[in-house]
């Protein structure tokens, strides 16, 4: 499929359980859709990239309610392992489909305010900085989206347990351009935090 020999991969990690809301996030309802959705829509806006999305706990759920052809699923089983085994997951399926992509962008599906701006500021800035990672900059942090050069893709399949895209990112800061992400910030782990965005939104 021609789609598949496009430079950027994106993948959207949305595997987890949502313990500390006690349903599943990706499907709250947000702007006439879900904040999935929403992630989905975005990320779709981006031009010569393809979209990844890694599943787990409520992954039947989550595809019925998708059910779209633009959207590559990708059930990650071992899912409770944390944050990394979502992250293997999707660069192992980003290889398969592409092996010659040239970056990855690893995003969350709880960041409602994320567009493809965001996403596309960080290819952008990683071209015109040369660097080989992009990292959304919100409250004195780095993080996601993120961008990763393939160079970074080995490192990335061998991150283990919670460990997440930070560890390379501290790892490599000498590699990292930072990008502005107005509201990165707000995510959605809690009933408290939906609410806030619900009535931030109206």
């Amino acid at each position: 499929m021609k789609q598949f020999l496009n430079k950027t991969g994106i993948i959207i990690l949305a595997a987890g359980n949502s313990s500390r809301l006690g349903r599943p996030k990706q499907l709250l309802e947000y702007k006439e859709s879900t904040l999935l959705k929403n992630a989905i829509s975005e990320a779709l806006k981006v031009e010569d990239s393809f979209l990844i999305l890694v599943t787990g706990s409520n992954h039947v759920l989550i595809e019925n309610e998708l059910n779209s052809d633009e959207v590559t699923f990708s059930f990650n089983s071992n899912w409770e392992n944390g944050m990394s085994s979502s992250i293997v997951k999707g660069i192992t399926e980003l290889l398969r489909l592409n092996p010659d992509c040239e970056s990855c962008i690893l995003a969350v599906c709880d960041q409602p305010f994320v567009t493809n701006f965001v996403f596309e500021n960080l290819i952008g800035e990683s071209k015109r900085k040369n660097k080989g990672i992009a990292a959304s900059a919100y409250s004195e942090t780095l993080g996601t989206p993120v961008l990763f050069h393939k160079k970074y893709f080995k490192e990335l399949l061998e991150l283990k347990g919670q460990e997440g895209a930070k560890k390379l990112i501290k790892k490599h800061a000498e590699d990292v351009v930072s990008v502005s992400f107005e509201k990165g910030n707000i995510d959605i782990d809690t009933e408290e935090d939906y609410s806030k965005l619900i009535s931030f939104d109206k």
